[in-house]
Formats: C-alpha cells, structure tokens, sequence
C-alpha cells in the first residue's frame, strides 16, 4: 500500500481502493444497480428524532445542571450523533429523490444539534469521498500538526474528546473556502432556532443540545465511527467496516468499505450489498466494537492521529479519469 513518510503518515502511490472493487463487483453482479438510490423510510427516522430532542429539551429546562449533563452524555447524545450520521446520508441525496429537497431537510435534521454544519459538511464530506487520502484535498485527514501534538495515551485521550473541534476546524485551515448561499442559509436558520429555544425554553434546554452534540462526538462509544473507518489497524487496508448493533442507530455508516464503494446506496441497503457480493467484504478485517476500536486506538503505540494513508496530488490522467467516476457516482 505504502510507506511510512517522515511525517509519520503512511503514503500510497497506489490508488484508492474503491473505485476498483466497484467495477469489479458490478462486472460480476450487475443487480447491486438495483440497490441504487433513496431510502424512502429514513425521513420518518430523522422526524421522530427531531421530536424526541424537541420533547427532551423541554423537559431540561426544569432539571439540574447533573441531569442535563447526564441525559446529553447518554439519550441526548446517542440521538444528536444519529442525526449527524442522518445528515451524511442526506448529504449523499439517500433520503429524498431531489437534491434540493436533501439539502433543506439537511437543516431540519440539523436543529436539534445546536451547530450549523450541515451544508458545511456536504460540502466537504463528498471531496472525502472524490478525493480520498490526497493531501490538501481529504480534510478528514488530520493535519500535520495533530500528528506532532498528540501523541501517547493521555494525549489521544484529549485529542478524542476535543474531536469535534477538530473535526470542524481542520477543513477551514487546510482547504478554506468561502460560504455558499446554502451555508449562509443554514446559519441563519440555526441561529433562530438557537434563538428561541433559549428563550422560550431556557438555557438548560439549548445546553441540553450544544452538550449532546459535544460530548457524543468525543470521547463517547458511538465516536467509535471516526476512527474505525479509515485508521490503518491492520496490514495494508484503508477502509474497514463495522457491523455490531450501532448500525441500527446510524444509518448503517459501519458498513463502510460498502459505503465508499457505492455511496450512492442508502444505508439501508447496504446490509443487501454485502450479501449480494460477499467475496468482496467478508475477507476484508472488520469490527463489531466501536468501544473496542477507542480503547486499542488509546493504548496501542503504532496507532495516533498518523495512522492514514495519505496521497500525493492528483496528477496523471488515469487517476483523473477516476476521479470522474467517482463525481458521477458519490
């Protein structure tokens, strides 16, 4: 796959792995096509989310500051990480048929987690998938000065637990761009919310949500996601895949090396995907921990924020004609 480089990053001269087995596997089962598209049902998902948040926080407003902090940390925060995870599939239009209508629901979906990132995150995310482990391209990477800063275990353990800071940082330093009208839009929208939560609910109840967002996106078993998907644990794969009963809460974002093989294939359907085409996935190394991932992430010393795979910028015509591909289907 490749070398370990001075920066402690492992770099590839080899391409992404995804686009090839995708070939390979419609060559050979050309019905995974009738897995394409939108899955109707996840919009019922996302609403009753969306209410059971808006009924919680009203219940916060009358609780102790222990029970706001306990509830965001546990129910609160597996909902608001659901919803993130609802969001990835609406930024892949999985959730209605047109664009548009995938983008505004994006804002809804986005409500009740108190930081507006959902334009953001589409915008982002799907370069992720085009351009996977380029450096300056990829900001799901972490930047050089992570790998420097937070290396041995009480150093990844703060590292973990500020990791939505980072997560949202990274991109506006390594490939800043200006905000489009859906991110302005986004913004305004959120605020308002924000707005009269705080007052026609009270401030316990817009903490209920900015703490739920906050601490289920750290050091919290449901993060497991982030560091299972593309952090080399073993020999030479890239991409792994989870496939314990966290999938049920989140839009099945385990199945991974499915996803990025046909992200445009709700989550869903991916289940279908590897079953249809099993000699593609069940040989691959996989989880069925999330915790279990954060935990040998902490304690193991060949593992920290350096453990991607990273790529040189684009630059033959081959990859090019790859990455076309990859713009057609993401």
């Amino acid at each position: 796959m490749g070398q370990k480089g001075k920066d402690g990053f492992i770099w590839s001269e080899t391409k992404e792995p995804h686009a090839m087995r995708r070939r390979e596997i419609l060559k050979k089962h050309p019905e995974v096509k009738k897995l394409y598209g939108h899955c109707p049902r996840a919009k019922y998902w996302i609403c009753l989310s969306v209410f059971i948040q808006f009924a919680l926080a009203y219940f916060m407003k009358d609780q102790t500051w222990l029970i706001v902090l306990l509830m965001s940390y546990t129910v609160g925060g597996v909902i608001n990480h659901s919803l993130l995870l609802a969001m990835h599939e609406l930024s892949h239009n999985l959730v209605f048929k047109r664009s548009a209508t995938n983008i505004w629901f994006s804002f809804f979906a986005n409500l009740p987690t108190g930081i507006p990132s959902a334009a953001t995150f589409r915008k982002y995310h799907l370069e992720h998938h085009k351009y996977q482990g380029y450096e300056d391209i990829d900001s799901d990477i972490p930047s050089q000065w992570e790998v420097v800063v937070f290396k041995g275990r009480l150093m990844k353990m703060i590292w973990l637990f500020f990791q939505p800071l980072f997560y949202a940082i990274r991109p506006l330093f390594l490939r800043p761009k200006p905000p489009g009208k859906y991110e302005i839009i986004n913004f305004i929208i959120q605020i308002a919310f924000n707005t009269l939560v705080y007052f026609y609910f009270g401030p316990k109840a817009l903490c209920y949500f900015l703490l739920a967002t906050f601490l289920s996106t750290g050091l919290h078993p449901m993060t497991g996601h982030f560091i299972s998907e593309h952090y080399v644990f073993k020999g030479e794969q890239e991409t792994y895949s989870y496939y314990g009963p966290l999938n049920y809460l989140t839009y099945n974002v385990g199945y991974h090396n499915e996803h990025h093989d046909f992200p445009n294939i709700a989550g869903a359907n991916l289940p279908r995907l590897k079953s249809l085409a099993p000699e593609y996935y069940d040989n691959l190394h996989s989880y069925s921990s999330w915790t279990k991932v954060i935990w040998d992430y902490i304690m193991r010393k060949d593992l920290g924020p350096y453990a991607r795979v990273k790529r040189k910028s684009l630059s033959s015509q081959e990859s090019r004609r790859d990455l076309v591909e990859a713009e057609s289907i993401v």
